[in-house]
C-alpha cells in the first residue's frame, strides 16, 4: 500500500451538456455520459484527507476550484470557453466525488512526477 488516498470525479449530465454545447468544432459528435466518465483522472490526496467521507468532503470543498479547472482544461484549454463563475455549487451539480482510501502499488518501482 502507498501512503495516499485517491479521488475520482464522475461527470453528471449538466457537465456533459456543457461539454457538448461548448464544442468549438461544429459537427463534432456529442459525447455521452458514459464516454465522459471513461478513463477518469485520479487525484492523489493524503491518507488523512481520505480517512472518511467528512474528511474527503472538507478536502474537496477546500480544493474544488483547482479540480474544476483541471477537468475543464482537459476538455477545452481556453478559459474563455469555461463557465464564468466556478462555484462550489456548480462543482457539485457537475461532479460526483468517488474516494478511495486504499491504494496498492503493484509495480514496486520508483514513483515520479513526469511534469504534467
Amino acid at each position: 500500500m502507498i501512503n495516499r488516498g485517491a479521488i475520482i470525479l464522475r461527470y453528471k449530465e449538466p457537465a456533459v451538456r456543457w461539454i457538448n454545447q461548448t464544442d468549438p468544432y461544429r459537427g463534432h459528435q456529442n459525447i455521452t455520459l458514459e464516454e465522459a466518465n471513461n478513463d477518469s483522472t485520479v487525484y492523489l490526496i493524503s491518507n488523512r484527507d481520505a480517512e472518511d467521507d467528512q474528511a474527503v468532503s472538507q478536502w474537496v470543498k477546500k480544493n474544488f476550484k483547482v479540480l474544476f479547472e483541471a477537468e475543464l482544461e482537459d476538455w477545452y484549454n481556453e478559459p474563455t470557453l469555461w463557465p464564468k463563475k466556478l462555484t462550489y455549487k456548480l462543482f457539485q451539480e457537475w461532479f460526483d466525488v468517488e474516494s478511495h482510501s486504499v491504494l496498492i502499488d503493484t509495480v514496486g518501482g520508483e514513483i515520479y512526477d513526469d511534469g504534467i
